[in-house]
């Protein structure tokens, strides 16, 4: 009973953006030469001519990865007054987000992210940590105990094909953590941006 939902996931029929997030990741990898122009040409045909999710998948499946970084994670610490990412910043592999009493708020939705898998490991403490990301993108929120805070997770559930996965671990704390999409304001902040 569980295999059913993966199965229609993958008969799932492609839009439009699928197709073209999938051509922006193997673009990229041909350009940091993890794949050839030969094998780019065969696996674009297959892209723009693919009718479902499952479809485009198998097309990006080997590529990981697009920046290998065993540097330091990026953390942030809310402390008394708060601390956030927001606007358009570089993604690291992995962050550490702890609350503290001000909160930490992470708003993933014009930052540059050229990774198929973003760690955050979170201590929410006091004033909780707050996350957006894009639509399309998804949460993966197994590693995350809910403790006194608890987690709320509003966003669809839905990936699409070479979308990032945010694997979140760690702990709520007392403050708790949300994941939402962007709100309307925001989104009408982003049409503005992309309208410049």
């Amino acid at each position: 009973m569980t295999a059913e939902p993966s199965r229609s996931a993958g008969r799932m029929r492609a839009s439009d953006a699928d197709r073209e997030a999938v051509v922006d990741q193997l673009r990229e990898a041909a350009a940091e030469g993890r794949i050839d122009l030969d094998e780019l040409d065969t696996r674009l045909g297959q892209a723009l001519v693919a009718k479902t999710r499952g479809e485009l998948a198998p097309l990006t499946d080997d590529l990981g990865p697009a920046v290998f970084d065993s540097g330091e994670p990026l953390t942030l610490r809310g402390g008394i007054h708060g601390a956030e990412r927001t606007g358009r910043w570089k993604v690291p592999p992995r962050i550490h987000a702890k609350g503290g009493m001000g909160g930490v708020r992470l708003d993933f939705t014009r930052a540059e992210c050229r990774l198929r898998e973003i760690e955050v490991e979170v201590d929410a403490q006091m004033a909780g940590v707050r996350i957006v990301i894009p639509v399309g993108w998804q949460a993966d929120t197994d590693g995350l105990d809910p403790s006194l805070g608890g987690l709320k997770d509003k966003t669809s559930g839905q990936r699409l094909p070479g979308a990032p996965l945010i694997r979140l671990t760690g702990t709520c704390g007392m403050g708790g953590v949300l994941i939402r999409h962007p709100n309307l304001l925001e989104r009408r902040r982003q049409r503005k941006d992309q309208a410049r």
